[in-house]
């Protein structure tokens, strides 16, 4: 993919959650099952980051569960930062308890190089990225991310990701446009990517790629991490997501 296609994808998903950040904040008010699945996980880590934290649900979640770590979220949607730092805020503590948890929301874009250095507090034990890489086209853009990724994570942490499979859902297969709908033509983008419409509160399009587990292998090697477990999870067939756990491997080149 060339960096002029990569830069119009990038542009359409801006303006789509610049756009509809109310309407998709009010559709994601619970967590996901495969995200519920993980929580245990994620409620015992010290240092947590979130890329592409949206409206904050997971750290309301985690407060009120009770997690005394340290929670950063990012997202480069000033709407969904504003939603999150709304409604997401600390525990409160009981005497002889640990430190209430410290939730902290700043903004940041992925596809923006240097995103990683306005980050607090690091290393940090989990990373964590729901719904965020198949928004970002092109492998180079994904290895760019991966391999920050891997930098940010303290020894023995580990990256928790989740990609939308929406091709094993015929009712949101249907939502496929042809490309030409976003002024690009299927020769300009790479197999896998997608165009998808968004109908609630108006029509807007949304850049999305469909990953396959062996696709997602192959990145994690080419990234020095190995993967530790996969599972789908979502939706109204429980397949809607694939959630993957990786972790760095040992020898890195």
């Amino acid at each position: 993919m060339d960096s002029t296609t990569c830069a119009a994808l990038l542009a359409l998903n801006h303006q789509f959650y610049q756009t509809f950040a109310l309407q998709f904040s009010a559709t994601r008010q619970r967590l996901q099952p495969g995200v519920q699945r993980l929580l245990p996980e994620l409620l015992r880590a010290d240092r947590l980051l979130d890329l592409g934290c949206g409206n904050g649900e997971l750290a309301r979640r985690l407060v009120k569960q009770g997690t005394r770590g340290q929670y950063v979220g990012l997202d480069f949607s000033p709407g969904l930062l504003q939603a999150a730092e709304g409604e997401a805020s600390p525990g409160e503590a009981s005497p002889g308890d640990a430190s209430p948890a410290q939730v902290l929301f700043i903004p940041g874009d992925l596809a923006q190089p240097g995103w990683e250095e306005t980050l607090p507090q690091t290393p940090y034990d989990l990373v964590l990225a729901f719904a965020v890489l198949h928004h970002l086209p092109g492998e180079a853009l994904r290895r760019q991310v991966l391999q920050a990724v891997r930098r940010l994570l303290a020894p023995g942490g580990r990256f928790i990701f989740s990609n939308w499979q929406f091709l094993n859902s015929p009712r949101l297969a249907q939502r496929i446009q042809p490309w030409e709908a976003a002024g690009l033509s299927p020769a300009q983008v790479d197999p896998g990517d997608y165009l998808l419409d968004w109908r609630a509160g108006g029509r807007g399009l949304r850049y999305v790629h469909h990953f396959s587990q062996e696709e997602l292998t192959a990145l994690a090697q080419e990234c020095g991490f190995s993967v530790l477990e996969s599972f789908v999870s979502d939706g109204e067939n429980g397949q809607s997501s694939l959630y993957q756990v990786w972790q760095p491997s040992f020898i890195y080149f």
